[in-house]
């Protein structure tokens, strides 16, 4: 094999996408012919394999980023298996001259990572890596004695303080295709990626189109028409008000820079608290992968030690299963259940009352709910849903106060005060239908209480 026929390959993980992709743009700047590949790692110790819905999405979203790489004259070759052998295998196979990709920040799949560069390295190939996926580099925001920080708001603060992010890449104009034939990849559907015996995913087709033109869509229809008011509306699940780019930004087919960029582009006197709340929110999500930087296994492991004195009771199956069936006869809880399971998704502020009703009102542990989310969430990724959900249950960041009990039915009457959101998902509400609370909010608030008195004892203890 010739010098100039070596590829340098880049391969794709959580940023499937073709513009802002650094690692894609410094495959292209080589002038080699470039190789575009997917792993899918379900064995790698510690690499979370993604859940049920996420797969959905995952089969879709690759499915599109081939259709882009072939408008740029490439394609996507897709691979399956541990990936530290499977790219050591690709590399001696195509006698590549390079390889490249973007950062991961959960510790197994950093070790992966390191691996294959000191492993490329050796036999003399390029191998870098690049920051795509994170406004800022979790080693590069620190408090004033060098520490990570623990607090969100001085946290966005510094972020804040810090050199504006770079601006995006453009898409390359064309790629040099390195020739694939059959001996490199399988076919997306050797993935067994979607649903079929049976198929559950109709709701997730009606309610999403997976791909980067997609998530540029949804941007520049939530800046045109809803930012201005995001920071008033953003709280109300009946109405269509927030950016639903969370699953875009999961899978990387949008870069937070290009969200940052276009957002403070559209700023304007008229929409400077929206766009500001918004970009908080995109905050939240650097906090969340910088706490699984110095946490990692924050999916399994309380943040704070001293949660570990938490009594949760003798799990009781059929409780978990009316919280996760939405029967518990509690109706925003019921609604955000059933949304998650038809759309893959659930509004913020109800996504906060189903997990204090399952962390506190039903005693049950919060790895069962950060579970149960990461298998029916098409936005689950391996920060924000553990990160989220030891918020709310205490153990976490900047957790919730620990006397902080959302009461699903003042949340309802504040935030659902028509009941536009709960009829729309429970249509036998107020109906004889519906079943009777399978907990009284305040008995179960009381309980919550005396268990945290537990952790509050150990502390000082």
């Amino acid at each position: 094999m010739t010098s100039e026929a070596r590829p340098a390959i880049v391969w794709f993980r959580d940023d499937l996408r073709v513009a802002d992709n650094p690692a894609l743009t410094a495959a292209a700047s080589t002038g080699m012919p470039v190789l575009c590949v997917y792993v899918l790692d379900e064995e790698s110790p510690g690499v979370r394999p993604p859940g049920g819905a996420a797969r959905w999405w995952l089969h879709h979203s690759l499915e599109s980023l081939d259709g882009d790489l072939r408008r740029l004259g490439a394609r996507l070759s897709i691979l399956r298996g541990p990936a530290e052998p499977t790219i050591a295998d690709l590399i001696d196979q195509t006698d590549a001259g390079a390889i490249f990709w973007n950062r991961r920040y959960g510790e197994a799949e950093r070790t992966v990572d390191e691996r294959i560069k000191a492993s490329a390295r050796d036999r003399g190939l390029e191998a870098s890596s690049f920051g795509a996926s994170l406004l800022f580099e979790p080693w590069t925001i620190r408090t004033g004695s060098g520490t990570p920080f623990s607090v969100y708001t001085p946290f966005w603060r510094a972020c804040l303080a810090e050199p504006e992010p770079r601006k995006p890449l453009p898409a390359p104009e064309k790629l040099r295709p390195y020739p694939v034939d059959d001996r490199i990849g399988i076919g997306l559907d050797d993935l067994d990626l979607l649903p079929r015996h049976p198929d559950w995913a109709a709701g997730l087709r009606e309610a999403w189109t997976p791909g980067e033109a997609s998530a540029l869509d949804a941007l520049t229809r939530f800046l045109a028409d809803d930012v201005a008011d995001y920071r008033r509306d953003r709280d109300t699940p009946g109405i269509a008000a927030t950016s639903r780019l969370s699953p875009h930004l999961r899978w990387g087919e949008l870069s937070p820079f290009t969200v940052w960029h276009a957002t403070t582009a559209a700023r304007s006197a008229a929409n400077a608290e929206g766009a500001a709340t918004f970009l908080s929110e995109l905050g939240w999500r650097e906090f969340a992968y910088h706490t699984l930087f110095r946490s990692p296994a924050m999916a399994t492991e309380n943040i704070r030690g001293e949660f570990d004195a938490f009594p949760w009771p003798r799990l009781h199956p059929a409780a978990l299963r009316a919280w996760q069936q939405g029967r518990t006869g509690i109706p925003l809880v019921d609604a955000g259940m059933r949304e998650l399971w038809r759309t893959g998704t659930m509004h913020n502020r109800v996504r906060m009352v189903v997990a204090s009703f399952l962390t506190k009102n039903q005693l049950i542990d919060w790895r069962r709910g950060e579970q149960w989310f990461w298998d029916t969430l098409v936005d689950a990724d391996p920060a924000s849903n553990p990160f989220n959900w030891q918020w709310v249950a205490g153990s976490g960041a900047d957790a919730a106060p620990y006397f902080r009990v959302f009461n699903p039915e003042l949340q309802r009457t504040k935030f659902d005060p028509h009941g536009d959101y709960v009829r729309r998902w429970v249509p036998e509400w107020d109906t004889a239908d519906y079943p009777e609370p399978i907990v009284d909010l305040g008995e179960t608030r009381r309980a919550a209480l005396a268990a945290y008195d537990v952790v509050k004892a150990a502390q000082r203890a």
